[in-house]
């Protein structure tokens, strides 16, 4: 089992949403508060790139091509975090990776149609 998993893609029309979630079940809760978390995503033809970090007290970072539309979070209490993804676009189409340190998901496939 890996460590981080993620769940929650899919197929979505222009401007519709979706909710990516990334848990860490076998993670110790003390280790997997230590660090910052991110969600990356490689879109089609493109290497992995970052699209939002979340610290260890909640500061957020987004890419410029996600502010306003996506919204990280987390929940130290469930070793859980977030990506609110909403007003998307055929451009976010991807898959979207869970990430701390060295440690990566197995990632979620989003697909947006125009």
């Amino acid at each position: 089992q890996a460590q981080l998993m993620e769940s929650g893609g899919g197929l979505v029309q222009a401007g519709g949403s979706l909710r990516l979630t990334c848990k860490a079940p076998r993670m110790i809760t003390s280790v997997f508060n230590a660090d910052v978390l991110n969600w990356y995503r490689q879109t089609p033809g493109h290497e992995r790139e970052f699209v939002a970090s979340v610290s260890r007290t909640g500061t957020t970072n987004y890419a410029d091509s996600v502010k306003g539309r996506f919204t990280i979070s987390r929940d130290n209490a469930r070793k859980m975090i977030a990506l609110q993804m909403n007003g998307l676009k055929p451009e976010d189409t991807g898959v979207y990776y869970c990430n701390k340190n060295t440690i990566w998901g197995q990632g979620t496939q989003v697909t947006v149609s125009s």
